[in-house]
């Protein structure tokens, strides 16, 4: 089922979704498994699947050289997609991106999405690889997340790269995209990137979900100004709780986001970091709460692959 019809049928009430990261390769996936397993008695309609950029590996070579690879070391979003929904019986969404990928390319895991019944597809540019400061398009590929839109929106009408096929067949995915309650971090201001996301919902998005925050005022704001510009698809916030003391530094670098100053004063008064866990689990219960009372349509959480802290809010508020 699409996302849209999930927050359709649930007529008004909250939904609870999750967003897990594939193994790395070698990996049992029985360990996803196992911290899906404890999230599934709160009914999730969706669980997003992320898919990881390539990057670069050094191989030691017989003459003691190193030679440099491309590689991913989180593979198998679409399989696992796959795994979830028939062994879950739940709607599981894929992460496309544009980065990494030829149109090409792009064009086969959207066909192997309609093969598998996935009816959900999360179009995103994707980050710049490691060894790069910003973003560069992939040859061949997709520029903008609104690009990526466009492609799925034409398989959706039966147009392929190369030909129009006539087909009763055609795929119905339902799309969604990122949205930034504090803006993208490359933005020059708020204005613009909310003039980007009105490209992407113009280009065929059905929803928004957004980049983590931590203070529910900038998730109001953000949906007041894009229904200001005629936004008018579902906005899930997307919530992460903070799990380790060093998340104060590393995520407001990464995401360029702010932290309230009483939450940054709670953390820097935990002794360690089962503290600092259980301050994140408290915070992001009265976020929750929150935004269930002002009629989110939905509140997805980044679990980032452990599942014990989201289960804890979960059980405080679904």
């Amino acid at each position: 089922m699409k996302v849209t019809d999930h927050i359709k049928k649930a007529n008004g009430k909250t939904l609870f979704s999750f967003e897990i990261v594939p193994p790395q390769k070698g990996q049992n996936i029985q360990d996803l498994y196992n911290n899906v397993d404890p999230l599934m008695e709160f009914k999730p309609p969706f669980i997003d699947v992320t898919t990881s950029r390539e990057e670069y590996v050094y191989i030691k070579k017989e003459n003691g050289l190193l030679e440099q690879k491309m590689t991913r070391m989180r593979p198998g979003t679409v399989g696992i997609c796959a795994a979830l929904k028939y062994k879950y019986d739940v709607d599981a969404i894929p992460h496309v991106l544009c980065g990494g990928f030829t149109k090409e390319e792009t064009e086969y895991v959207l066909v192997d999405c309609h093969y598998l019944g996935l009816d959900n597809i999360m179009a995103l540019r994707g980050d710049a690889m490691k060894h790069e400061q910003y973003f560069i398009p992939t040859k061949d590929g997709n520029n903008f997340a609104s690009d990526l839109v466009g492609q799925i929106k034409n398989l959706n009408e039966g147009k392929y790269l190369h030909n129009i096929i006539e087909t009763n067949n055609k795929p119905d995915f339902c799309i969604g995209v990122a949205g930034y309650p504090e803006k993208h971090l490359e933005a020059p201001s708020m204005e613009t990137d909310l003039r980007r996301l009105k490209e992407k919902v113009d280009a065929g998005a059905d929803y928004v979900v957004t980049q983590m925050f931590f203070d529910n005022e900038k998730y109001y704001s953000f949906v007041e100004k894009a229904r200001s510009i005629g936004i008018t698809v579902p906005i899930i916030p997307g919530i992460k709780p903070i799990a380790v003391k060093r998340h104060q530094q590393i995520l407001p670098q990464i995401f360029r986001l702010d932290l309230p100053e009483n939450l940054i004063s709670a953390i820097e008064g935990c002794k360690d970091n089962k503290q600092v866990r259980q301050i994140g689990i408290e915070w992001a219960i009265e976020q929750s709460k929150d935004l269930i009372a002002n009629g989110a349509p939905v509140v997805h959480f980044y679990s980032m692959g452990k599942s014990d802290n989201i289960k804890a809010i979960a059980k405080a508020v679904f």
